[in-house]
């Protein structure tokens, strides 16, 4: 008699997968990657090693994958794209908000921005897949355009630069530095309405910043 091998349902893979990322995430983010270990992991997923190993080469492949998740822009991406204002200020704003949105979440698990925040001060090969398959895709098929149309090419490749990175900065400082944040200002919550707020005040800033550049150029032209 011939045994055929039952093949797993891809919702149960799926699942599988994520109760592995995610008790990865808790561990990853209190131990960090040299700390932490596939049998805490597997031991805080209820799975076992095997499992581990089939949906995750090793423990480098299932920690950058961690980090990916994290900082995961795919949300940001579709709603940015399905937005599409017309004006390049309002398409600023909507970048902006949608970046935020997915980093500051309320719903979004804590462990990811400790995780975060360990990976930025401790950088690994996970931080350049990062920038590499998700940050610099987005600044540059969104940010980047914005600021050159609202430029109109009149600042130079290094105020360019600048203004990108400052745009970018300000909404990560939002993102990582909250425990400065509620110790300085301990009325000052992130929630939904916070983010839409925030949101308007890094793009009314920068466009602030903006339109200082251009009638500087225009004034030295």
């Amino acid at each position: 008699m011939v045994v055929r091998e039952r093949k797993v349902p891809e919702a149960v893979e799926e699942k599988t997968r994520d109760k592995i990322l995610t008790a990865a995430g808790d561990v990853f983010a209190e131990h960090g990657f040299e700390g932490a270990t596939i049998r805490a992991i597997t031991e805080r997923a209820g799975v076992n090693v095997a499992a581990v190993n089939y949906h995750f080469r090793d423990k480098s492949e299932l920690y950058t994958r961690v980090v990916l998740d994290a900082c995961s822009l795919r949300a940001a991406w579709r709603n940015v794209k399905a937005d599409a204002p017309d004006s390049p200020e309002e398409r600023l704003r909507s970048l902006i908000y949608y970046f935020l949105r997915a980093l500051l979440d309320p719903d979004r698990p804590a462990w990811k921005r400790r995780l975060m925040a360990r990976e930025m001060s401790e950088p690994t090969e996970a931080l350049d897949v990062l920038i590499e398959e998700n940050i610099r895709p987005f600044r540059n098929e969104f940010l980047v355009p914005a600021v050159n149309e609202l430029t109109g090419g009149r600042c130079t490749q290094r105020q360019a630069s600048l203004l990108n990175a400052s745009i970018m900065g300000q909404c990560m400082y939002y993102v990582q530095s909250q425990p400065i944040i509620v110790r300085l200002y301990p009325d000052f919550k992130i929630g939904d309405a916070e983010i839409v707020e925030i949101a308007d005040h890094i793009s009314r800033f920068s466009l602030a910043a903006i339109a200082g550049l251009n009638q500087q150029a225009r004034r030295s032209s």
